[in-house]
């Protein structure tokens, strides 16, 4: 908004240029869902006291009964962070911005329903596994379909450190695409079973990809990197820092020992998002390396449960996902975090690598 209202005065005010520069409104984006989050997070979390929305904590896991009761759905607050930061500083009239901002919302509102019917209808399930799966793969499809329609957008797959191997995958790039958003936002909602285990590597994830769109949306940039170039989508950067302020703003209260958990609307629609963002940026095989934790973590519930079906009964891991293992091990939760927020910072500065080795 700030953009389409600044930028056409810049004619005139010649200081009002740098507003048409994405580097800096992502920043501000930044910086503006940081705020926002610390500012209004204590009144969220008062009214998700007062209104009884707890988390329920299960009895057949590592020991955390001190946490039952603690405010949970508070991706509500990561959502409004993130929506009125992008709103104020992205251009208005670029549709990618807008088709982002409709599956992050959208992957919300799945996790929303999730947990309201979970915590306020005091069921011990919220909605039933396919009914999520249906709605996940519903916003994810619609999304493909309406990316794929636009002319400069490729239904070709990058293939990382392949930098000549680029097969085109046609309309089953669709199906694809779609398991990558709802694998990834799976996999975030798999992760959050610790004080800030979800969010400190949905944030780093976030900032690498927002070069990776950066770099997508400049032309010159693209072509020296071997990337694909899409005119437009460096604007979806300002949403990426816009993550990555409310990410940050949401660690502050969500730190160990946590006073808030973000819930399946925080972290459904995150990985939905995370994954959107990596098929913009034509990076989807490379989510694997950035989102390593997540991906680390969802192996190992595939693995214990393929493992325990197929032995009867016996089991790799003490318990999955894996955080959970390292908990039973003895291993105190604070540096199992902190652990993996280091495992996915090199695993992001990895991906970053790839940029040259093509």
């Amino acid at each position: 908004m700030i953009y389409n209202v600044l930028v056409p005065l810049s004619q005139d005010v010649g200081f009002l240029n740098v507003f048409r520069y994405i580097t800096f409104r992502s920043v501000w984006a930044l910086l503006t869902a940081l705020i926002i989050s610390i500012l209004f997070g204590p009144a969220m979390i008062r009214w998700l006291q007062r209104v009884k929305f707890g988390q329920h904590i299960r009895e057949d896991g590592p020991k955390h009964q001190a946490k039952q009761g603690t405010p949970t759905m508070g991706g509500i607050m990561i959502i409004f962070s993130v929506v009125i930061s992008t709103i104020l500083w992205a251009d208005l009239t670029n549709h990618y911005v807008w088709l982002t901002l409709l599956v992050f919302a959208g992957f919300g509102a799945i996790g929303f329903a999730d947990d309201y019917i979970m915590v306020v209808k005091k069921r011990n399930k919220g909605l039933s596994a396919k009914t999520k799966f249906f709605f996940q793969c519903a916003v994810a499809t619609i999304a493909i379909a309406l990316l794929i329609q636009e002319p400069a957008y490729s239904t070709q797959l990058s293939v990382p450190f392949f930098k000549n191997f680029n097969p085109d995958l046609g309309w089953f790039y669709l199906p694809f695409a779609m398991v990558v958003m709802v694998g990834a936002s799976n996999a975030v909602n798999l992760t959050d079973g610790l004080d800030g285990l979800a969010i400190g590597p949905m944030v780093v994830a976030m900032a690498c990809f927002a070069i990776f769109i950066y770099v997508t949306g400049n032309a010159k940039l693209a072509d020296y990197l071997d990337m694909h170039s899409i005119q437009g989508m460096g604007e979806v950067t300002v949403f990426c820092g816009a993550m990555v302020g409310a990410g940050l703003g949401f660690l502050w209260f969500n730190a160990h020992p946590a006073q808030v958990f973000m819930g399946d609307v925080g972290s459904l629609s995150l990985g939905g998002a995370l994954g959107f963002v990596a098929v913009l940026a034509k990076q989807e095989l490379l989510l694997a390396i950035v989102g390593g934790v997540f991906v680390f973590e969802t192996l190992s519930v595939i693995l214990q449960v393929g493992y325990f079906k197929l032995t009867g009964g016996k089991r790799i891991f003490k318990m999955a996902p894996l955080h959970h293992h390292f908990e039973l091990k003895g291993i105190p939760e604070s540096k199992i975090i902190v652990r993996f927020w280091i495992l996915s910072i090199l695993m992001a500065l990895m991906a970053l690598s790839t940029l040259k080795l093509r």
